[in-house]
């Protein structure tokens, strides 16, 4: 094993809407905004565990013309700042802003990095040491779930509930499967 090899960590990825937040259909500004039951302890979990944290997200708000992506980035800045005030910090974030039938010509086509496509976690996957067998991915759509195979790491099809249950739970798979058989 390599020095990178040793250096490279899990991460734990989560989509946006209906994950981290409810989804209350194209979130385009903070008073919208609400987070879903045990978003940041979840988080903090996460990183007690060793994980690296990320979010992957389709926005396709902004193809469709509903707001802008600079909306997109003010709304992840008021994420991270709600997150952080309760010690849940997110290393790194990825949005997808394009739609194949988008109604903004500039965001129409069909790109790698929109889900189920594994665009957005290859890319977070070049800039950090993650580990992607020993990484798993928290959606709530089969589409996550295909991103997350696509690219070679678990996924966890959330159904609602309060997430740090949901997620110790994945957890505890993800342990029990890299020990092997016993």
């Amino acid at each position: 094993m390599n020095a990178l090899e040793t250096r490279r960590k899990p991460a734990a990825f989560f989509d946006r809407d209906g994950v981290i937040n409810l989804d209350h259909g194209y979130i385009g500004d903070a008073s919208r905004f609400d987070l879903v039951e045990g978003a940041a302890r979840v988080i903090r979990l996460c990183r007690e565990a060793g994980y690296l944290v990320f979010v992957v997200t389709n926005q396709s708000g902004v193809a469709q013309g509903f707001f802008e992506e600079a909306a997109v980035e003010s709304l992840h800045a008021h994420m991270k700042a709600i997150l952080a005030a309760e010690g849940a910090f997110i290393d790194d974030l990825r949005y997808c802003p394009h739609h194949p039938e988008a109604k903004r010509e500039r965001y129409r086509r069909d790109c790698a990095c929109r889900k189920p496509a594994p665009g957005m976690i290859l890319d977070i996957a070049k800039h950090w040491p993650v580990d992607l067998p020993r990484s798993f991915l928290v959606g709530d759509k089969e589409s996550d779930m295909q991103a997350a195979r696509a690219a070679g790491l678990r996924g966890f099809l959330y159904g609602g509930g309060p997430l740090d249950r949901f997620v110790a739970e994945a957890m505890s798979h993800m342990r029990e499967s890299s020990q092997g058989p016993k």
